[in-house]
């Protein structure tokens, strides 16, 4: 089955709106076995949307709809459908009860411009949304599908997972595509896809580097009848991805690097604490939400970025990130204190960047010490990197410790 995503609401086209639902919609298909060929965005016109859909249906087998189901006049996925299929809308009794009801447990009482929403055309099934007012559609019309939803995330993710997976399950075919995403830190790209070079000819499973803010993620991908023998294919490529990236990689899929950081802190029942200049909290914020009970604590202290000559040979930075790392041990009783400091590293020629540096202490008062060059005129970037530096800095040590464990 081929499909394709369509999101629909002009904030997106205006950027005020990151699409987060098409991102997640393509993973889905894929474990039905579904080939996503094209992922749009359209704007709140019934005019251009239904002309976008009357493409998408003469090149696709599925279409699947975000967006545009709600009660307002700009809301136009059901007209668009429609107008696609020259099928007309009717309210539908049963469904402007319980939408009725709806607002009367919430002790509001109900716009008629919310009576849209009970309605639909002949081709259409209703697919419905306890946790809002949309209700969506699943139409099945000469062999091609609809499937409307809702642009909120959590009435979207519900209905498609509950209402929408069961029904598409009995069209989509036998074929599953299953993928496993390795995350990598400490190598660049292209040396992550060079190590893996001999890896690169598979073609089930096959392997594909990225480069993501969080890292290198290495994605592996199998084709199969059913989930399990996908997983299979899989998991008989894992040892060799392991055995030539090793401890650079630091998780997969959703696994973070804060995370894994502080599940081997929990598996021996230590903390740690974060003195931070230039990151201005985010280490701690990311260590705080990913295992509390290994956050000991936290300071942020005020951003002193002095700049420093071509030749110094001691930075400034890394005397107060070596202070900061000291300071929380000592102040939380924590088994270890990052530290983080940042001067203006100039070059000629060459727009300003940072040198982030990084102290590790433990409660003997060892210290292991990293310093980055780091070149971008973005600081958001620099920030996020200078924190993934310093949880990966943790991250082997703890991996050293436990090694001579």
């Amino acid at each position: 089955m081929r499909g394709e995503i369509v999101s629909v609401g002009t904030e997106l086209l205006l950027g005020h709106i990151t699409d987060t639902n098409a991102a997640w919609l393509a993973q889905e298909l894929s474990t039905l076995g579904i080939d996503c060929y094209y992922v749009s965005q359209v704007g709140d016109n019934l005019g251009r949307l239904t002309d976008h859909l009357r493409r998408a249906w003469s090149r696709s087998d599925l279409i699947v709809i975000t967006g545009g189901v709600g009660p307002t006049e700009d809301d136009l996925t059901r007209e668009a459908i429609a107008g696609l299929l020259g099928e007309e809308m009717h309210v539908i009794p049963e469904l402007e009860a319980d939408l009725r009801r709806f607002f009367q447990r919430r002790g509001i009482e109900m716009p008629e411009r919310n009576v849209k929403q009970a309605t639909r055309i002949p081709s259409a099934q209703t697919l419905s949304n306890p946790v809002g007012t949309a209700p969506g559609w699943f139409v099945e019309r000469d062999g091609k599908f609809i499937v409307a939803m809702p642009g909120v995330p959590g009435e979207m993710f519900r209905m498609w997972e509950h209402e929408a997976v069961p029904r598409l399950r009995t069209h989509a075919g036998q074929a599953v595509i299953l993928t496993r995403t390795y995350k990598v830190i400490g190598i660049g790209e292209s040396g992550v896809e060079e190590l893996l070079r001999s890896l690169l000819a598979s073609e089930n499973p096959t392997i594909a580097t990225y480069a993501k803010n969080d890292g290198v993620h290495v994605r592996t991908s199998a084709k199969a009848t059913t989930v399990e023998a996908a997983a299979t294919l899989l998991d008989g490529m894992e040892p060799d991805v392991r055995s030539v990236l090793g401890e650079a990689i630091y998780g997969v899929d959703g696994e973070t690097l804060a995370g894994v950081t502080t599940a081997r802190l929990a598996r021996t029942g230590q903390a740690v604490a974060v003195g931070e200049e230039f990151t201005g909290g985010l280490i701690s914020s990311d260590l705080q939400e990913a295992g509390h009970e290994q956050f000991a604590g936290g300071i942020v202290s005020a951003a002193r970025p002095e700049r420093v000559g071509l030749d110094d040979t001691r930075s400034a930075a890394h005397d107060r990130a070596s202070v900061l790392a000291r300071r929380v041990v000592a102040e939380f009783g924590a088994d270890f204190g990052l530290g983080q400091a940042a001067d203006i590293a100039p070059r000629p020629n060459a727009s300003p960047g940072r040198h982030v540096h990084t102290v590790l202490v433990d409660a003997s008062g060892n210290e292991i010490a990293r310093g980055y060059r780091m070149d971008t005129t973005a600081p958001r970037i620099i920030r996020t990197r200078a924190v993934l530096n310093a949880l990966n800095l943790l991250r082997e040590r703890l991996i050293e410790v436990e090694g001579r464990a």
